[in-house]
């Protein structure tokens, strides 16, 4: 299990989980943060301090937000635009900087 960075965060990027994150696994795109499922150690570190409670354990997303499970592993495997090939697991968020793109769900996303 993972933890799941859900549509509150479209468009806020409010950045408290990252710097929280004591395995740096928490990316910044650029509508949102994501959190990398294969480096998430699922401490729960990065949920309390979200502003806007976007952070929840894989098994408690909302059914109405299930697209996000897809969205924040897709980040790490789709090629985004502007980069030749997937992010993957760099190992730390630090290493990488902004990205400044988004997985094709939440680039097309729309609140409801």
């Amino acid at each position: 299990m993972s933890y799941v960075i859900g549509a509150s965060c479209v468009d806020v990027t409010d950045r408290a989980c990252v710097d929280e994150c004591p395995v740096d696994c928490i990316y910044v795109g650029g509508r949102m943060a994501y959190v990398n499922p294969t480096e998430c150690i699922d401490c729960g570190a990065c949920e309390p301090v979200c502003p806007v409670e976007a952070i929840v354990p894989e098994s408690d997303v909302a059914e109405s937000e299930q697209d996000f499970i897809a969205a924040n592993a897709a980040f790490f495997l789709e090629v985004l635009p502007g980069r030749d090939e997937p992010l993957g697991n760099p190992g730390g968020a630090g290493q990488v900087g902004e990205v400044g793109a988004d997985s094709s769900f939440v680039r097309t996303y729309e609140a409801p």
